[in-house]
């Protein structure tokens, strides 16, 4: 399991360590690309994880997003609506 973080120090769900594996690698590739909507980024990885991961890509998505924040490689834009980029 993966004890992730969250960007304000609030507490965060655990999750295992090849389903954040499998996310952490999505959202990167996903982000490498060009900057994203959450909407986007879930679309996104849905679509390249269909037949990898049977779980909520949804609810896995928020929880690793979070934590790529609280480490400081991602961050959210300030436009509106807000995106997600590399930092």
């Amino acid at each position: 399991m993966v004890s992730t973080r969250h960007p304000q120090g609030k507490s965060n769900k655990p999750v295992g360590k090849r389903d954040y594996e499998t996310f952490k690698a999505a959202i990167l590739s996903a982000l490498r690309r060009k900057e994203l909507t959450h909407t986007e980024l879930l679309n996104e990885l849905t679509g390249s994880l269909k037949g990898k991961f049977t779980g909520n890509v949804g609810w896995h998505l928020m929880v690793v997003k979070l934590d790529l924040e609280a480490r400081k490689v991602i961050e959210r834009t300030s436009s509106s609506p807000q995106k997600y980029r590399l930092k």
